[in-house]
C-alpha cells in the first residue's frame, strides 16, 4: 500500500508498504548489482548508514550465481542475509549497455554473456520468471532502454514493443504470484515510462502505461546521453501523466542535485552507482559539493571527510588517513569513501523527507543547491 503523507508543489513525502517492511519516501535505493554494494560494504553496513532498499540486477544474477540456484537457497534476501525490500531491475537496462552483444526481436533479447559469450535469451516471461526466483520485493518490467539521442522513429517503435512487452509481464506476473511454490506471491511489478528526449512520446507512453494499473511506475531511459536541461524538460512533461496515487522511480540517477530537482517534479524513488563508483575513486560527497582525496592539499588534513558527519569514516579517520590509504591502493581507503557516500545520499533522503515533512522543501532545495556549489567555487 502507498501512501501520501505531505505534498508540496509537485514533491511527494510518502510511505510504501511492503512484505518486507515500509520504504519511507524519497528514497535512495543502494545499488548492489551482483547482490552486493562494491566497494567490501556488508548488510549489516547498510543498516547502519540507513540503507532501506537495495538494488540487485537480474540479468547479473542470471549468468552468476544463476537465479535457480538463488531460488533453491531461499531467495535473494536469504541469500545475501537482508531483511528488508530489495528491487531487482529487468535486465532492460542491459539491452542498452551491451548494444554489441545483443539483438532484439519481438519475443525478446538474444544476448551473448559478457562473461563467457555464452548465448542467452531473455524476454518479458523470463525476466519475471529470474525476478520470482530472486523473489525481490519489486519487480521492474522488462523494456528496452534506447539512446537519450537516438533518432523519432527508432524510439517510437522502442516504446510500442516496451508497451507490449509491459502487458506480458503484468500478465506472467500474475500467474507466478498465483503460484504455490512462489517464494514471494506478494512481489510488485513497475512499469517504465520510456521514449528518449521526444515529449509528445513520454506524455503518450505515461498515459498508456497508466491504464494498466501497476503497483508503480518508473521513468527510464534518462542519464544516458541526454542534456541535464532534457533530463529536467522530460520530467517536467512525463511524470504528471504517471499516477500520482503511485510510487515513481527515476532510474540511475544521479547526482545530489539531480536527486533534489527530481523530488521537486514528483519523483520519489532513485538509485544510482554514483555513490559506491565515486567513492572508489576518492571521490566524497559533502554537503558544500564533491572532494577528490587525492587532492594533495589533504596530505596533511586531520579532519573528517565531513565535519559532523555521522557516517562510519568520519567518525574515527581523517581527509589525510583515507587519502594515505587510497594512495597506497589498500581497499580499506575505498571502503571507508563508499560508506560515506552511501551514507551522505541516505542522510540526504532523510533531511528531504524531513524538509517535505515541515513544510519547508522549497527553501531547503535553494539553501542545500547552494551550499553543494562551494567546493567548485573555491578551486
Amino acid at each position: 500500500m502507498y501512501t501520501i503523507k505531505k505534498i508540496q508543489g509537485r514533491a511527494k513525502r510518502a510511505r510504501l508498504e511492503t512484505v518486507h517492511g515500509v520504504i519511507e519516501t524519497p528514497v535512495f535505493m543502494n545499488v548492489g548489482t551482483a547482490a552486493a554494494i562494491k566497494g567490501a560494504v556488508s548488510t549489516e553496513d547498510l543498516k547502519t548508514i540507513g540503507t532501506q532498499v537495495q538494488l540487485s540486477n537480474t540479468y547479473h544474477l542470471h549468468l552468476r550465481p544463476g537465479d535457480e540456484l538463488v531460488r533453491q537457497l531461499g531467495g535473494l534476501h536469504k541469500f545475501m542475509v537482508w531483511d528488508r525490500p530489495i528491487l531487482t531491475d529487468s535486465g532492460g537496462f542491459q539491452v542498452f549497455s551491451l548494444s554489441s552483444l545483443r539483438k532484439i526481436k519481438e519475443e525478446g533479447v538474444f544476448f551473448q554473456s559478457h562473461i563467457d559469450g555464452k548465448k542467452i535469451f531473455m524476454g518479458p516471461e523470463e525476466s519475471m520468471r529470474i525476478q520470482s526466483n530472486l523473489a525481490s520485493t519489486i519487480a521492474m518490467a522488462f523494456d528496452e532502454c534506447p539512446s537519450g539521442t537516438a533518432d523519432r522513429d527508432y524510439v517510437q517503435a522502442s516504446v510500442e514493443r516496451t508497451t507490449r512487452w509491459l502487458a506480458r509481464c503484468k500478465e506472467e506476473m500474475m500467474r507466478l504470484n498465483q503460484q504455490e511454490n512462489t517464494l514471494n506471491r506478494h512481489q510488485l511489478l513497475f512499469g517504465i515510462n520510456q521514449g528518449a528526449i521526444y515529449e509528445d512520446i513520454r506524455i503518450e507512453h505515461a498515459k498508456e502505461i497508466a491504464r494498466m494499473d501497476l503497483d508503480g511506475y518508473a521513468v527510464g531511459g534518462l542519464s544516458v546521453g541526454e542534456s541535464q536541461e532534457d533530463m529536467y524538460r522530460i520530467l517536467d512533461e512525463a511524470v504528471p501523466h504517471l499516477p500520482q496515487d503511485k510510487p515513481t522511480y527515476l532510474m540511475g540517477v544521479g547526482t545530489p542535485a539531480n536527486i533534489i530537482e527530481a523530488v521537486s517534479r514528483g519523483v520519489d524513488f532513485f538509485d544510482c552507482v554514483y555513490p559506491s563508483r565515486n567513492g572508489r575513486h576518492g571521490h566524497v560527497y559533502t554537503g558544500q559539493g564533491k572532494r577528490n582525496l587525492f587532492n594533495a592539499r589533504y596530505s596533511m588534513d586531520e579532519r573528517p571527510i565531513e565535519e559532523g558527519c555521522g557516517c562510519p569514516a568520519c567518525r574515527h579517520y581523517s581527509r589525510a588517513y583515507i587519502r594515505h590509504l587510497l594512495k597506497a591502493k589498500e581497499m580499506l581507503g575505498m571502503r571507508l569513501c563508499v560508506l560515506h557516500n552511501l551514507y551522505f545520499y541516505n542522510h540526504l533522503m532523510e533531511e528531504i523527507r524531513d524538509a517535505l515533512d515541515e513544510g519547508t522543501f522549497d527553501s531547503y532545495k535553494k539553501a542545500k543547491l547552494e551550499s553543494m556549489e562551494q567546493i567548485r567555487k573555491e578551486s
